[in-house]
């Protein structure tokens, strides 16, 4: 006889944590956009089980919540195919700590849970953070030893297979490797940024860059998470790009790819990629607004890489132009589908607000500054050559 409720059956006969896995890697798929058909009933129990505003691994009293605190800044939804330099995917923890716990460090794992759930129990948080920080130690040396040999390595990528599909997670355990043994540098430069940053000016980008220079100094493989805390703090996440065309004599790609942040520009071009993934689910969804929100943060970022780079024949330039016409393709699919009479908010000239007065008149600013500073750069080979 067939069950009365087959999937809840299902569900039922997995242990909760073989559930938490299976809502991380469903909403995976279902971001990349390879989703299992007939997976929507399965979904929306699980996040009726788990999820309310904030992930499971957001509880309180989570023994993994205190272990991954320090990561907590660099995390992000959804599921890239790109490197996404300084940040780490939330949906990798589950099955990162579920192979700490069965795989690298077994006994060492229990004691901590143990002693974590006792200390919140207590309502101990200043020992519970204590715990924590020393189990993160012990994580970081093992893993340093373990991910150090080629033979470690592929066991690591092999035993995690096991516990989720994404290709990312192996990436992902090397940088919360990176950011563990960084922690306290990153704390402390964290702190010393400004808790919001609501106009990114020369001056503002002057400080920024003097706190990021003493930071590369003893940290220069962790400049990437840095530059992430920076880009939470800023009202767009484009303006991280100052931080390189700022240091360049002029708008030249090889010039800007030649200074300490030019990879900024990679990480913003990342940051649209996600855009592009999160525009095709609200899409999908049927969530026009917010895929006009996330349509005219596109157009805004695409905006101000051309204003402040010379794209053309650059690499930079090159995964643009593939970005855009990716989305180009998404919003002609979705307007495609009304009458040429009828208009579609994604459709309109609006959205591009540099189309405007205002757009075109701060574009020509910007073409004035170029020419003067190319006027000047002229003169001073003049001089040279005299």
């Amino acid at each position: 006889m067939i069950p009365a409720d087959p999937i809840g059956e299902y569900l039922q006969g997995l242990t909760p944590l073989a559930r938490g896995n299976l809502l991380t890697e469903l909403e995976r798929l279902e971001v990349c956009g390879s989703e299992i058909p007939g997976s929507g009933e399965i979904l929306a129990r699980l996040r009726a089980e788990f999820r309310k505003d904030v992930s499971t691994q957001n509880r309180a009293g989570n023994p993994s919540r205190y272990f991954f605190a320090p990561l907590e800044p660099l995390l992000v939804e959804g599921a890239p195919k790109h490197a996404n330099s300084g940040r780490i995917m939330r949906g990798s923890l589950a099955p990162i700590w579920e192979w700490i716990n069965r795989e690298l460090l077994r006994t060492m794992a229990r004691d901590y849970v143990k002693a974590i759930d006792e200390l919140v129990a207590a309502d101990n948080q200043k020992e519970a953070r204590k715990a924590a920080a020393a189990f993160q130690t012990k994580v970081a040396k093992s893993l340093e030893g373990t991910l150090g040999s080629p033979d470690g390595a592929n066991q690591a990528r092999i035993k995690l297979a096991t516990y989720t599909a994404s290709h990312a997670v192996y990436d992902d355990l090397n940088k919360i490797l990176c950011v563990l043994r960084a922690r306290d540098a990153l704390a402390k430069f964290n702190d010393a940024l400004p808790p919001k940053i609501d106009k990114f000016d020369d001056a503002r980008v002057a400080k920024v860059t003097a706190l990021l220079d003493g930071f590369r100094k003893t940290n220069a493989v962790d400049v990437p998470f840095a530059l992430a805390l920076v880009a939470k703090r800023l009202k767009s996440q484009w303006q991280l790009i100052r931080l390189a065309t700022k240091a360049a004599p002029s708008k030249n790609a090889a010039e800007i790819a030649a200074t300490p942040y030019a990879i900024t520009i990679s990480m913003v071009l990342d940051r649209l990629d996600d855009q592009r993934l999160a525009l095709r689910v609200a899409l999908r969804n049927e969530r026009v607004f917010v895929a006009k929100e996330i349509l005219t943060d596109i157009y805004d970022t695409e905006y101000a890489l051309q204003v402040r780079i010379d794209l053309e024949q650059s690499d930079w330039g090159e995964r643009l132009r593939n970005l855009m016409n990716a989305i180009a393709a998404l919003v002609e699919s979705e307007v495609s589908r009304f009458p040429d009479n009828v208009g579609h908010v994604l459709g309109s000239r609006s959205l591009r607000s540099h189309q405007s007065l205002a757009g075109r008149l701060t574009y020509l600013a910007w073409k004035g500054r170029d020419a003067v500073s190319g006027g000047a750069a002229y003169c001073k080979r003049l001089v040279g050559q005299s």
